[in-house]
């Protein structure tokens, strides 16, 4: 960004002296009738009292016409943003020769501005043969409004270069497009220019040099700023407080809402809204609470974006109930509050104590969706984004397409984030075929986009395609990030790609300067393991930079299991307890490990851990969705209302598995009695054996049958459901605790590998 020239404080604009004169009155007849017509042009040029065209004829057949006549309708054009109106007007101007009128012509250029035709705006200001300080800030102010800062920038500059010198209003609106810019050079360089001309103490310039600091991420300066200001107004604290919960710092915020309460400012809605966000940040529930009381106390409770914020609020920390009592309270909504019940809902998925919970939350949020479509208001990128998000996380395939085809509907489609989620919902539902297409489809793409495709790809095991995926994106000259690497190292991996693995790690590491965290790790060593290589996989493990998590030492020893390494399983094992993980299920392998082998002691000491550790039982809940509705069951369940024709057909269906090859796992081999018991782990009766029988039994015949499952897959399961959907001729996709499962004609495109298989 180049500096501000310096101009001199009192250089001053020449005005042209030869305007058009306005006709001078003869005779006192000629006098009256030119005042009467005034008055009543006055009158009549009100467009509330007449049409636009009416008004203009009144200006045409009047015998003289002042530039001041053309005001009301110039804010018709405004309150109206009709670009057309305003041409119109332009050349009636043009025509009746106040085109060179220097206030007329300023007007127009901000009629233009806020009907948004900057290109018609600049090229009235570039014919203009004066200009003053008003005009120069109309255009810059127009090109801010229009974000295009640097445009604004540019017209500053070149302000500055012709010897005009800004007022504060000038001032703020370039602060404004240095704000959107972020560019905090440019904000120290406008600060200097405000010292030297000494109107640094004026508020409001004070106020936006504070405001621009806190949005270019430069805080500190923002606070220094703010504390300079000897008198400040409710304004002032609104923008630090905001600031500083925009930069990171929302407990200072906080402090600084109670201050400015001590400082005996009142605060507005503005400030309320601000505040709020932060004990949003926060998860400040009891802050929030004192606000809300302030709120009613003060007479703001009714403000809606204070009772969205105050909504939001009760979302994020997971108290549904109280924010749907506030929705339903809610006299009037706007399309923030439907995405703010939408998305609240929505992330309860992600922090949901148990799959049954997040279940409900993501059905809910649809529900409130398909209120939302019914409603006098329609959704927008944000409604579909959410949406789309909550049904990769149910696969929700069906509700999915709908809301694709909504998105075809009212032209959201071609949103890049909506586009995002529409590719990242069909790949985490098992249909890698329709993300493709709406990949494919994409007018733009981004970094996520790409990224999503590469993942999914390597997800349903056509590792080929996503490696090729990632040359073309280096071809169309998008960086990946770590993110994009997993998905291509994931892919390798499934592969068996060694050679091709290591070429992508090392080019992660040389070629884009990114630190190896720990699931590139994982990914390497999920390959080494996957073809039996244990001891390079062992080797890799110990040259990482940091200590392996659980998750490295839970793929390790399911590979020593699985190629009978049990030596080298059994020192991971130690390695992995020494971590003291929590998850129910690692302790559960290791059981199974230990009891398979024999060794009752270590059999004793993992239970002794799992007491020790507070650790519950396993929580084996899969569920299906049909028809929009829900269900869900878990292992041995005998309560559904089809239990006895679900336990046919899965009886059924495992004895023509054994004729084909099927071998189910002796339960002894893998718990004992107590194990059952306190686990609830039956072998045969497992959580997604029962949902896939009730979804064969409810879809029509070829319908694929989709199914999420709260924990891994065991290796009997894996088994029975690929020879399920040999049997039947029908995809089955099974979404795990760890991976997607789409089973196909007997395979499966995990490559028959789960980490606790």
């Amino acid at each position: 960004m180049a500096s501000l020239p310096s101009v001199a404080v009192n250089s001053t604009l020449k005005l042209e002296q030869d305007f058009r004169k306005v006709p001078t009155v003869s005779s006192a007849e000629d006098k009256n009738s030119h005042i009467s017509y005034q008055r009543v042009a006055r009158r009549s040029l009100d467009p509330r009292s007449v049409d636009f065209q009416e008004a203009l004829t009144l200006l045409t057949e009047a015998p003289d016409v002042e530039s001041a006549y053309y005001v009301p309708l110039l804010e018709d054009c405004i309150d109206k943003r009709s670009l057309c109106q305003t041409r119109v007007l332009h050349c009636h101007v043009t025509k009746t020769g106040w085109h060179r009128d220097l206030f007329l012509s300023t007007s127009l250029i901000n009629v233009y501005a806020k009907c948004g035709a900057m290109d018609d705006a600049h090229k009235l200001f570039n014919i203009l043969p004066l200009r003053n300080v008003v005009t120069w800030t109309s255009l810059m102010t127009g090109y801010v409004h229009n974000s295009l800062p640097e445009l604004a920038v540019k017209v500053f500059c070149e302000m500055l270069e012709a010897g005009a010198y800004p007022t504060n209003y000038t001032l703020g609106s370039i602060l404004s497009a240095c704000s959107a810019l972020a560019s905090i050079g440019l904000a120290k360089q406008l600060h200097g220019y405000i010292i030297k001309y000494q109107i640094e103490n004026d508020m409001s310039m004070e106020n936006s040099l504070c405001s621009a600091y806190a949005k270019c991420r430069h805080l500190e300066s923002a606070i220094k700023v703010f504390q300079r200001i000897p008198e400040k107004n409710v304004i002032s604290w609104t923008i630090i407080i905001s600031g500083c919960g925009d930069n990171g710092e929302a407990e200072k915020s906080l402090q600084l809402f109670v201050d400015m309460l001590s400082e005996n400012v009142e605060p507005n809605d503005f400030t309320l809204t601000s505040i709020l966000s932060s004990c949003c940040i926060l998860l400040d529930l009891s802050f929030g609470k004192q606000v809300q009381s302030f709120c009613i106390k003060f007479g703001y409770h009714s403000n809606l974006p204070i009772r969205n914020s105050m909504m939001y609020l009760y979302l994020k920390c997971g108290m549904l109930d109280e924010a749907r009592r506030l929705f339903d309270e809610m006299e009037t909504v706007n399309l923030i509050t439907w995405n703010a019940m939408i998305a609240g809902h929505a992330q309860m998925v992600d922090l949901a104590k148990n799959d049954l919970s997040a279940q409900r939350s993501g059905f809910e949020a649809l529900k409130i969706y398909q209120k939302l479509n019914r409603s006098n208001l329609k959704p927008d990128l944000f409604s579909f984004s959410s949406a789309l998000t909550v049904c990769s996380h149910l696969t929700a395939l069906d509700q999915g397409e709908q809301i694709h085809a909504q998105t075809i509907k009212t032209g959201f489609l071609s949103d890049v984030v909506v586009g995002s989620s529409l590719v990242n919902m069909y790949n985490k539902c098992g249909s890698i075929e329709k993300g493709t297409k709406a990949f494919v489809e994409m007018s733009t793409r981004t970094l996520i986009s790409w990224t999503s495709m590469i993942t999914g790809y390597a997800q349903h095991g056509r590792s080929k395609e996503a490696l090729g995926l990632f040359d073309d994106m280096r071809l169309a000259g998008v960086k990946p990030n770590k993110v994009t690497f997993v998905g291509v190292l994931s892919a390798c991996s499934r592969a068996g790609m060694v050679d091709e693995a290591l070429h992508y790690f090392e080019m992660m590491k040389n070629e884009y300067k990114i630190k190896p965290v720990m699931d590139h790790y994982a990914c390497i060593i999920d390959m080494f393991v996957r073809l039996g290589k244990l001891e390079q996989a062992f080797e890799f493990i110990k040259e990482m930079d940091f200590q392996p998590n659980e998750l490295i030492w839970s793929v390790f020893i399911a590979g020593c299991r699985r190629h009978g390494n049990m030596e080298l399983g059994f020192y991971a094992a130690d390695r992995l307890l020494e971590l003291k993980p929590k998850d129910a299920e690692i302790y559960i392998s290791l059981l199974n490990m230990y009891l398979s082998a024999g060794r009752f002691k270590d059999v004793s000491r993992i239970r002794k851990l799992m007491k020790q550790e507070k650790i519950g039982k396993l929580k084996d809940w899969s569920t299906i969705s049909v028809k929009d509705k829900v269900f869900s069951f878990q292992p041995g369940d005998r309560l559904h209302f089809q239990s006895e024709a679900i336990y046919e057909l899965l009886e059924n269906l495992l004895e023509k598995a054994k004729g084909l090859g099927y071998i189910p796992e002796n339960i002894s081999q893998l718990v004992d009695e107590e194990d059952v018991e306190q686990n609830s782990y039956s072998l045969v009766h497992h959580s997604e054996k029962l949902a896939v029988a009730f979804g064969l039994l409810n879809t029509p015949k070829g319908a694929s049958i989709r199914v999420t499952k709260s924990i891994s897959m065991c290796k009997d399961s894996h088994s029975a459901i690929k020879f399920f959907s040999k049997l039947t001729q029908r995809e089955i996709i099974v979404r795990d605790s760890k991976r997607l499962h789409r089973f196909m004609n007997g395979g499966c495109s995990c490559g028959d590998h789960g980490a606790l298989l």
